[in-house]
């Protein structure tokens, strides 16, 4: 959990005030968050306890076992302020069962300096933005949708409406303006950080408005091998996997820990440690359509048996066409119209003719026996195909080296999307047949098997003894810790990621999975953990492009404007950079007019990511840089005077 302590180089701003409204874990890991690296005023509302709605239990989980769960959790949470309803150290906390216009108001979003609605239910957040937007229009709204397309029109419908009221600054020609309105998905979040625990050596990539930010995670070079730093190096990983203070990866692993934006020097004295390292920063094109789902490629129609057989009659025409062309000496077009003839019986019988061509006939008539049964079974398994395309596929015999996919809900549909974007084979477990990520798994033709993970030989139908790594995503903590304990016992050495609700709990059960089977590979993560910063930095109201996870730390990345940053305005490019806090990427100079500075040093317009160190920062220049949680914090700290003056 991020710590609640004061944090004396960020006092409390009692000016401003940010609303967060949810229902699970999200909503009080995004408050801890702002309270405890942001240092903001927070008012929490949540549901009554009694309306809460609990993880399910599925599958052969206990009572027992479920009841000692739900202690160690409730336990983690009153210590830390977690899930369960707990207060956030210094956050209000008011209980509503929705959030109504009464409930906004209550709790002051007409004053407020941002909202975040963070309900499981994409209508929930809808329907208390559009309240919330009338009651403030000058609000900065952060809303979770799983529906991408639907959240990007609205997006668009709010801020329009915000503008039309004259309550953003930019409708008021404010260069500082933040963006009114922000939606995010914790699934999107959270699927390529758990893609890459999965798989080694997988890219991280940041998408947003057009900008593309690439990062790998490389292993430590070998003795005499010089490790390429790419365009920066972003982090180092820790120097050991032996969790070195307790807490491997997190803000308590100590100097063997990550290091987040180090310094040349830093990365020169790392030997032997692993790296992120940024390998692009530009512009991406406009995404190519989406092809038709329900149709299955040509090659699919047809068996690999059936293939040869066909290619093998097309051989046999073609020889007799050469053979009827060297027997008559007739022209090669002529003779191949012939031997079609011959193949589909309908020439007329060679009985004056030579007892070559006789024979030649007789070979062309065998061969149109054939080739009936082929083509029968060509049409019949084309239809089969177009048949099943709508249908689950099992897994194919001899699959191996696949990744294990247990629960198709939300994350686990956005994950599953991910690793086939990758082109990495995978086999799902559901036990809901009508499940969010059914459809996915359809139209991606992707191997199902339908049944409760933790039943008897339903692992084993999905091929986890031949396996490379298993992803235990389903909304119950019980089920997937059931299925990672069942599946290391098949495998010993199996890759294993489990999401589990409570991040002090995941890495309780980490530690133990570790010291059982050292020799494997163990991750288990929260998804509420690795999307609050996210959320956290989108309220903070500047351009969080995305963020990416470097073991249990996160990394931002941020478009800021550099006016009225005295860190980065009349610096250099070398001066601003702030080891472990942040570091300026790249330029945008798309939104220029014109360039003022001196001619040849920065082009005007487009993304300049090679900048020199020399480079002064100017307050019309808007940078792309990368942050650490609390590095931004201190940027935003700054401005605390300018958001409150609004």
């Amino acid at each position: 959990m991020v710590s609640l302590l004061p944090n004396p180089a960020l006092p409390d701003d009692p000016s401003t005030q940010m609303v967060v409204c949810g229902d699970d874990g999200l909503a009080h890991r995004l408050a801890a968050e702002l309270r405890g690296v942001y240092r903001e005023q927070v008012t929490l509302v949540v549901r009554p306890a009694g309306g809460r709605v609990r993880q399910p239990m599925v599958g052969r989980a206990r009572a027992a076992s479920a009841a000692l769960l739900d202690r160690v959790v409730t336990a983690v949470n009153r210590g830390n302020g977690g899930a369960d309803g707990t207060a956030v150290a210094g956050a209000r906390v008011v209980e509503a069962a929705e959030p109504t216009e009464a409930v906004l108001a209550e709790v002051g979003v007409d004053r407020a300096d941002a909202l975040a609605l963070v309900y499981d239910d994409d209508e929930t957040n809808i329907r208390a933005a559009l309240t919330a937007r009338r009651l403030n229009p000058r609000l900065r709204l952060v809303l979770r949708l799983y529906n991408r397309r639907l959240g990007q029109h609205i997006e668009e419908l709010l801020d329009q409406a915000a503008e039309l009221a004259g309550g953003t600054a930019a409708s008021r020609g404010d260069a500082e303006a933040d963006i009114a309105t922000t939606v995010l998905s914790d699934a999107d979040t959270t699927a390529p950080a758990l893609v890459a625990t999965a798989l080694v050596g997988t890219s991280k990539v940041v998408d947003a408005e057009g900008l593309l930010l690439r990062a790998v995670e490389r292993r430590p070079p070998r003795p005499g091998e010089v490790a390429d730093p790419g365009l920066c190096t972003l982090a180092l990983l820790s120097a050991t996997s032996n969790d070195p203070a307790g807490a491997e990866g997190s803000e308590d692993s100590g100097d063997q820990g990550p290091q987040l934006l180090p310094d040349a020097a830093a990365v020169a004295a790392a030997t032997g440690r692993g790296t992120v390292v940024l390998e692009q920063v530009s512009y991406s094109g406009t995404p190519l359509p989406a092809g038709r789902g329900g149709v299955p490629p040509f090659g699919s129609l047809f068996s690999r048996r059936l293939r040869w057989s066909l290619a093998g009659l097309i051989a046999a025409v073609f020889a007799l066409a050469v053979a009827l062309t060297l027997v008559t000496r007739d022209h090669p077009l002529h003779a191949t119209y012939v031997t079609l003839l011959d193949l589909f019986a309908i020439n007329e019988p060679a009985h004056n003719e030579s007892t070559g061509r006789q024979v030649l006939q007789l070979l062309s008539g065998l061969v149109g026996l054939l080739l009936l049964p082929v083509l029968l079974a060509a049409v019949l398994e084309a239809l089969g195909t177009f048949r099943t395309a709508s249908a689950l596929r099992k897994p194919p015999r001899g699959l191996g080296g696949h990744v294990v996919l247990l629960g198709l809900g939300k994350i686990g549909t956005r994950v599953l999307t991910r690793l086939r974007e990758l082109h990495i084979p995978v086999v799902c477990v559901e036990a809901d047949p009508e499940a969010r990520g059914m459809a996915t798994a359809r139209r991606l033709r992707v191997p199902v098997v339908v049944g409760d993970v933790t039943a008897e030989g339903v692992l084993e139908a999905a091929k986890i003894h031949r396996a490379d790594a298993l992803l235990a995503l389903t909304s119950a903590d019980t089920t997937n810790l059931e299925a990672v304990l069942y599946a290391r016992s098949v495998r010993p050495d199996l890759r294993a990621v489990l999401r589990l609700y409570d991040d002090d709990f995941a890495k309780a059960v980490y530690r133990t999975l570790r010291t059982a089977h050292p020799g494997a590979l163990t991750r288990s993560r929260s998804v509420s953990h690795l999307a609050a910063p996210a959320f956290a930095g989108a309220m903070m109201g500047r351009q969080i492009l995305g963020a990416i996870p470097v073991e249990r730390r996160v990394l931002l990345f941020a478009a800021v404007s550099v006016g009225g940053l005295t860190q980065l305005e009349g610096r250099t490019v070398g001066e601003a950079f702030r080891p472990g806090a942040w570091r300026v990427l790249a330029l945008d100079t798309a939104r220029r007019a014109d360039d003022d500075g001196p001619v040849g040093e920065v082009p005007a317009a487009g993304l300049v990511w090679d900048l020199p160190d020399t480079y002064v920062l100017r307050g019309e220049d808007r940078v792309v840089l990368a942050a650490t949680r609390r590095g931004l914090a201190e940027l935003l700290g700054r401005r605390r005077g300018t958001r409150a003056a609004r």
